[in-house]
């Protein structure tokens, strides 16, 4: 598994003391969420250290920018940087059950789904098995192109099916003029299969519009409407992937005080926001293997709080065209998360692939 390691404080500058009462403090506090004290500690550790012992060591892991209070009679909880140290230097991954590997390769079998739906079912997966928000960077097709139909819906709605030459299949419903005979769906699909096929939507798009504005193309008025209408909804937009957040009500599972909430409704407004959307799609395109982000090291977000578990995906020409991962609280369970993120993004490419 590749953990992309972000460069920090070295552990083995810590003695075996230090290094042993800051692991605990951290493990505790990823576990609950809690400040840890002082007698907390000396009933924990394996070796006989009075309480008074381990604040002067606790003193001086705050003094080194690791540890924190919240108030000065409080225990300790790890910061940010101390978090980071604990994640590249201690953190140790578990293992996925086989009940999570089961679960994710059932909602990667693609059947005769849309690869926006499989993803959107792969989303509320991982956010169900984390318990925190799960975020999809989904593609838009730029796959070389096999077949395109266009299946009439009645009531002036046409499906429009695009299917890869991977095998991936994707489709849209249209607006299309009332009345539409299935000759002229028919006449359309002819006419886009013989300019698409090996080619992607966007390569072929801007030659069939010049073409039916030239009336170069031999087609009736009707055919001609279906044309462009399939052309506009797949290759109109200027945006290149889609965001997919599920389990957005997981965020608010941990939820204690009003600032923590203040903290949460931020976080949504910054996954509704472009600027966030723009920020993972660069991240996807970057990245090499499993990424962590943790509290005021996020830049994606406008504040400091929240965790993210991002791994990219791959196609079949191991191109980055997406990325997966979680958002939750700085004591998400990292150890678990991220091996279900990594194997998650692994299933996903090779669907793609």
């Amino acid at each position: 598994m590749n953990v992309e390691r972000v460069p920090s404080q070295a552990i083995g500058e810590l003695s075996e003391r230090s290094r042993d009462i800051f692991r605990r403090i951290v493990e505790s506090y990823l576990e609950t969420g809690q400040p840890v004290g002082s007698r907390t500690l000396s009933k924990r550790l394996p070796i006989n250290l009075s309480p008074a012992s381990i604040r002067n060591v606790m003193s001086d892991l705050e003094a080194a920018g690791l540890l924190a209070a919240r108030h000065t009679s409080a225990g300790r909880l790890p910061t940010d940087r101390g978090l980071r140290m604990f994640v590249d230097g201690l953190l140790e991954l578990g293992q996925m059950t086989e009940a999570e590997r089961a679960s994710i390769e059932l909602r990667c079998k693609q059947a005769d789904r849309s690869l926006q739906v499989v993803l959107e079912e792969v989303s509320t997966t991982l956010s169900g098995l984390s318990r925190c928000a799960g975020v999809v960077i989904v593609p838009t097709s730029e796959a070389p192109l096999k077949h395109i139909e266009f299946v009439s819906l009645g009531a002036g709605r046409a499906l429009v099916v695009l299917v890869s030459e991977g095998g991936l299949v994707e489709n849209r419903v249209i607006e299309v003029p009332p009345g539409v005979p299935s000759s002229a769906m028919q006449e359309a699909t002819n006419f886009l299969n013989a300019r698409l096929r090996g080619r992607t939507i966007h390569e072929a798009a801007e030659e069939v519009k010049c073409e039916l504005e030239a009336k170069r193309a031999q087609l009736d008025q009707l055919t001609a409407k279906v044309v462009s209408a399939g052309l506009a909804t797949w290759a109109g937009g200027s945006e290149k992937a889609t965001l997919i957040v599920s389990g957005r009500s997981n965020l608010l599972e941990d939820v204690n005080a009003a600032t923590d909430l203040e903290r949460i409704r931020r976080l949504f407004d910054d996954l509704e926001s472009a600027r966030v959307f723009g920020d993972l799609l660069a991240l996807a395109q970057q990245a090499e293997g499993v990424r962590i982000f943790i509290g005021s090291e996020n830049k994606l977000f406008s504040l400091s709080g929240s965790a993210m578990i991002v791994a990219p995906y791959s196609d079949g020409k191991h191109q980055v065209v997406g990325a997966i991962g979680v958002i939750g609280p700085t004591h998400i369970n990292y150890a678990r998360i991220v091996p279900i993120v990594d194997y998650t993004a692994r299933m996903i490419g090779r669907l793609i692939g």
